[in-house]
């Protein structure tokens, strides 16, 4: 749990600092300490004796008592990601964000109860809500992502809990968080959301009110595209739900995965700060292009929800998507691809959030089921690392050459 309540530190020096206790960095009676927490692992813990064993069990957080509750490698981490969300009491660790946002989900969710998603959610959260929460008996009930307060007319005495995803992950909605906390806080329906494109660096979602912060840690925290995990940041009132559902589910994260998500914090807002500058030249760019119909990043003027990302956001990341013109058919689609397929600084793949830029084309009309999702042409999600940007602008003029000479 973190005890920096009173914490005036800025968030650049938070990533630099936080988690970095003396009784994790140091040795008891020696002087000094390592800068980095050791990678502590462990399955068994030996006590000195029964009393001590007995004692244990009174207390089982940010103290050895066995593997699966963790040991200082992932305290550390946890220490840290909860100092960089005012407000927050406690942060629990998974092996991945799509297990911290199914623990999330199960922590607070019971048979009857009515979950209220986000439609531009990622695709792996609806599919849990399809095939776990409906056998298990909560009803989801997807919301239009720009409904802002009037996602009141949707509350019933059944709606446990909503989930907010702002911006989403492939088209970009930005949320009105504030206006749907409002609504959830009369009723006492819990939030929670996944913060993963912005992180706490840019938004904290805490701070306007929400209950739980949830981040796919595979991608900007660790930034190296070689670790899966996840995490869940939580308020007082919900923090029991989140850690009693983890070790019920036997939810953790092994050392040396902690070890190397909290070596990429230390570095998140350089690289966070490099990807913002990156992306938001490269969507300039193509936002002047011909073949290019929209541009979906929210920190573009005249982009859908940029005045609330303005008002609420202090930044932007290296994700977004843009829209191709020239129609969706079977001939456009062969056309995409010949545009992706011959990128030379863009690898082709799933995730985002690594120093690499990637390319992905991406079909968002799939996977609506409350609103539709309508373009002039195809999209393609772009994922902008930390590459020139000329050498990224001057791949994509090739592709889109490519993709005229298709079409």
């Amino acid at each position: 749990m973190s005890d920096d309540n009173e914490d005036t530190r800025r968030p650049s020096t938070k990533v630099v600092q936080a988690g970095r206790k003396a009784e994790w960095t140091g040795m008891p009676g020696q002087p000094g300490g390592i800068v980095n927490p050791p990678v502590w692992r462990a399955s068994t813990i030996l006590y000195d004796d029964v009393a001590h064993l007995r004692a244990a069990l009174s207390n089982t957080h940010e103290r050895l008592f066995y593997g699966r509750k963790g040991t200082p490698t992932a305290w550390s981490l946890a220490d840290a990601l909860t100092s960089l969300e005012p407000g927050a009491h406690a942060t629990a660790l998974f092996p991945s964000g799509v297990a911290a946002i199914a623990c999330a989900l199960m922590g607070v969710l019971r048979p009857g109860d009515e979950l209220l998603m986000v439609d531009s959610a990622y695709d792996p959260t609806r599919a849990f809500c399809e095939k776990v929460l409906k056998p298990f008996g909560v009803e989801t009930i997807y919301y239009d992502p720009t409904i802002g307060g009037g996602i009141a007319e949707l509350c019933t005495e059944r709606t446990r809990a909503i989930f907010l995803e702002s911006p989403g992950s492939l088209t970009f909605e930005v949320q009105d968080v504030p206006a749907i906390v409002a609504v959830a806080k009369a009723r006492d329906i819990v939030t929670m959301m996944d913060n993963t494109w912005a992180t706490s660096l840019y938004f904290q979602p805490l701070q306007h009110g929400v209950d739980m912060a949830i981040l796919a840690c595979t991608k900007y925290i660790v930034g190296h595209s070689d670790v899966m995990i996840g995490s869940v940041t939580a308020n007082a009132a919900t923090w029991e739900m989140v850690r009693s559902s983890a070790q019920l589910f036997g939810q953790m994260t092994s050392p040396d995965d902690a070890w190397l998500a909290s070596r990429g914090l230390r570095t998140l807002g350089v690289r966070l700060a490099q990807h913002q500058a990156n992306a938001l030249a490269v969507a300039q760019w193509l936002s002047e292009q011909p073949d290019v119909a929209q541009v979906l990043h929210p920190a573009l003027p005249g982009c859908p929800g940029h005045d609330l990302w303005k008002r609420d956001f202090t930044g932007s990341s290296g994700l977004f998507t843009f829209v191709l013109a020239g129609g969706t058919d079977a001939k456009a689609d062969k056309a995409r691809a010949a545009l992706i397929d011959g990128l030379v600084h863009f690898g082709i793949g799933y995730s985002w959030g690594g120093f690499e830029s990637l390319a992905l084309p991406v079909d968002p009309h799939r996977y609506r089921s409350a609103t539709q999702w309508k373009a002039d042409g195809l999209a393609i999600r772009l994922n902008i690392g930390l590459e020139d940007p000329a050498d990224l602008i001057a791949d994509l003029q090739a592709g889109l050459m490519r993709w005229r000479s298709t079409m």
